[in-house]
């Protein structure tokens, strides 16, 4: 580790810190709807919608209006990528997708995750990477954004029987929040030398004389919106790491920036819509913490390099000459401390997107990913999920500490009771449930073997990694995992729609049995949430129920692959 790798990581969390209070501001005012400048605009979509902004929506019913939306927008992405080779905007001519993979990437594509089994730019169309993914990076995004908004809604109204409108709320996050960031972050992705065209591959000739293809397009579009939703998806199968996706040190840290600005933003929103601001700083410092030590874990382990490099006689030191450490997978213009910190980053969100190789890590290095998601992305998490995620754990933190001190426990004022504590565990076991399951699934069938490439703990990493990425609604990988087969596909297509909507319907039902209370005044008895006291409660939480849950899984693949290599018996 050196002294530049964490000025750049102190760079980034105070230019995140930052930016909380005047985004949160803003996406508050949009979604008070203080903001008005496209009013409109969003009243052709509300006719076209058939409701109106005054309309508001019960539990139910907005929980239904986003499974229909979500299930047009499925078969509608699954449609266009079996017909793109019939559209236009197909230069290349690219084939229809096949039927297995279809399924895959609308399923991906629809719940935020953007896992991609495929090379896209051999797979997809033009017209499908614009009018599918990109869309739907759009769509998908707003969605868990307004999910997120409804449930503080519950948390801020007294004895209310609505908690909003979801196609106010969409198209309000669309309309002034991701569509005009995403036009000042594709610019400025432009200026940093990320293309964005229409024209056919351009076919060069190398030095040698052969002939290469070089992929390009509608990139910095989708790259934007791929970050500033979380939704991970590249235009490349090399992702981030992509010279055409992330040429520069700058443009990588404006994508960092970029995946965690609105999901901060968010625990301001928090606090500003319940009437005190400290609970989303609350919120912030318990996710920061984690965040942290994931950094600092993943720096050092990936900085130290493999131990038994020394005995080989070969210098890992980082010096003027070189980065030192372990360099495989990376880029040599992110280094190391950019790469721990992306990898971090993308894995702590429901992002996704790599600048590095995760499967090429140590693995103490590739554990910090996985347990990211493991924790069910709430380290700032996924635009909307990852704030929804850790009021879940808020609710688990409180009813904890009501037990020790045998009282009812209460959070802003509302009582916590028996249907919200069983909602609030549905959401949270349906996770470990998807995970656990497929995974001790695909280690002992053959359909799973066979994408297996690397024998004893790191191929076993794999298979758990690509059913956490799944159910997380990442997308991220390890990428020795052959999974775009028949049974990878169907499999992890299923374990994305569980990690999405089996934690969306409970959380909504919370939303509207809180909204439904009234607000009890604080009382000496009352747990102050706004505190040090109820971060270190949380964090303690999340830490506990996350180990409990998942360490015999972690045990047997990245721990007993960083025994192994400390033992020298990788070789």
């Amino acid at each position: 580790m050196t002294a530049n790798g964490w000025i750049q990581i102190a760079i980034f969390t105070a230019i995140l810190i930052a930016l909380t209070r005047p985004l949160g501001g803003y996406m508050t005012a949009v979604f008070e709807g203080r903001v008005t400048f496209l009013r409109p605009v969003e009243r052709v979509f509300y006719a076209l919608c058939g409701t109106s902004e005054a309309e508001e929506q019960h539990w139910l019913t907005y929980g239904f209006g986003m499974l229909l939306f979500h299930a047009v927008g499925f078969v509608s992405l699954y449609g266009l990528m079996r017909l793109q080779n019939f559209l236009p905007f197909n230069p290349m001519g690219q084939d229809a997708v096949g039927t297995d993979l279809a399924f895959n990437t609308a399923v991906s594509f629809d719940t935020n995750t953007n896992w991609q089994s495929y090379t896209p730019e051999t797979t997809m169309s033009y017209l499908s990477q614009m009018a599918g993914l990109t869309v739907h990076n759009f769509v998908s995004a707003a969605a868990g954004i307004a999910l997120a908004v409804a449930l503080i809604r519950g948390f801020a109204r007294r004895s209310a029987k609505t908690i909003g409108n979801f196609w106010v709320d969409m198209t309000r996050c669309v309309l002034y929040i991701l569509l005009p960031l995403s036009i000042i972050g594709a610019l400025l992705l432009c200026w940093q030398g990320v293309p964005q065209n229409l024209g056919a591959y351009t076919e060069a000739t190398t030095l040698e004389g052969a002939k290469q293809v070089i992929a390009q397009g509608p990139v910095a579009s989708q790259e934007i919106i791929k970050e500033l939703g979380t939704n991970g998806g590249g235009f490349f199968n090399a992702n981030s790491a992509h010279p055409f996706e992330n040429p520069t040190a700058l443009s990588n840290l404006i994508e960092m920036v970029a995946i965690f600005a609105i999901g901060v933003g968010l625990t301001n929103v928090f606090g500003r819509m319940v009437g005190n601001e400290k609970q989303g700083w609350a919120l912030l410092a318990a996710a920061g913490i984690l965040f942290l030590v994931g950094v600092a874990i993943c720096y050092s382990a990936e900085s130290h390099g493999n131990p038994q490099f020394a005995g080989l006689g070969i210098d890992t030191a980082a010096s003027p000459m070189q980065a030192g450490g372990n360099m495989e997978g990376k880029e040599i213009r992110f280094g190391i401390a950019d790469s721990a910190l992306f990898a971090t980053v993308t894995t702590a969100t429901s992002c996704g997107a790599v600048n590095s190789m995760h499967d090429s890590y140590m693995p103490l290095g590739g554990a910090v990913p996985l347990v990211n998601m493991l924790l069910g992305e709430i380290i700032v998490g996924g635009v909307g999920s990852g704030l929804y995620g850790l009021l879940l754990f808020a609710i688990i933190a409180l009813f904890v500490a009501g037990l020790m001190v045998g009282r009812t426990p209460e959070y802003l004022g509302k009582k916590l009771e028996a249907k919200e504590v069983k909602m609030t565990m549905l959401a949270i076991l349906c996770l470990p449930l998807s995970i656990l399951v497929f995974t001790a699934i695909a280690v002992v069938v053959e359909p799973g073997l066979a994408g297996i490439s690397n024998a004893g703990p790191h191929g076993y990493t794999e298979v758990l990694y690509a059913y956490t990425e799944g159910t997380a609604n990442n997308g991220s990988a390890f990428a020795g995992l052959s999974a775009n087969t028949p049974f990878y596909n169907t499999t992890i297509g299923f374990a994305m729609l569980i990690g999405r909507f089996f934690v969306i319907v409970p959380m909504l039902a919370i939303a509207g049995a809180l909204a439904a209370k009234n607000i009890a005044p604080p009382s000496a008895g009352t747990f102050p949430t706004d505190s040090g006291l109820f971060v270190g409660l949380l964090v303690g939480v999340i830490a506990i129920v996350g180990g409990l849950t998942y360490f015999p899984a972690v045990a047997l693949g990245p721990l007993a692959e960083q025994f192994a290599m400390n033992a020298g018996t990788l070789f």
